[in-house]
This record gives C-alpha cells, sequence and structure tokens, in this order.
C-alpha cells in the first residue's frame, strides 16, 4: 500500500500547475509561430533580391496630391457651409 500511495502522490497533477503548463506551451508555440514568420518574410525579401524580381512591377501609381492654399480654403468653405445647413435643418 506504502508504494502505491508514493504512486499516486507522484502522479497528482495541481490544476495550478496546469495552468501554468498550459500558458507556457501556449506561449512558446505563439513565439516559434511568429518567429517564423519573420523568418519567412526575410528569406522570402532575400531571395526576391537575389533574384532581382520587383514585386512593384505592374502596378499603378497615383500621382502626388498637392493641396495649395486656394483649394484648402475652398474645401472649408464647403464644410462649413455644409456644417450650417444642418444646423438650420436640425432648428426647423
Amino acid at each position: 500500500m506504502n508504494l502505491l500511495t508514493n504512486l499516486n502522490q507522484l502522479l497528482y497533477i495541481d490544476p495550478a500547475a496546469t495552468s501554468v503548463l498550459l500558458t507556457s506551451i501556449t506561449a512558446i508555440v505563439v513565439a516559434l509561430g511568429a518567429s517564423a514568420i519573420v523568418i519567412w518574410r526575410k528569406l522570402k525579401k532575400n531571395v526576391k533580391k537575389a533574384l532581382k524580381i520587383d514585386e512593384n512591377t505592374g502596378k499603378e501609381v497615383e500621382e502626388d496630391l498637392v493641396i495649395t492654399e486656394d483649394s484648402a480654403n475652398a474645401e472649408e468653405v464647403k464644410e462649413e457651409s455644409a456644417v450650417t445647413k444642418e444646423k438650420i435643418e436640425e432648428d426647423k
């Protein structure tokens, strides 16, 4: 009986210890996954660089948007008039 009692005591796993163990395993899996993603992206970037593959080939590029003071003031006036119209409609 003494051997069986000692065996049961050795095999008992405390619920708090189980929680810590599962949390640790989860953290390790997440860290390994994040590391794998970072390594994969760096590897992919280096391979594309070595093979001289440009990932921006064939993409359309929009022209730069230039806002002058006149157009900025015109936009502000439009916004102010829209707000004023909304206030008038609310007052009715």
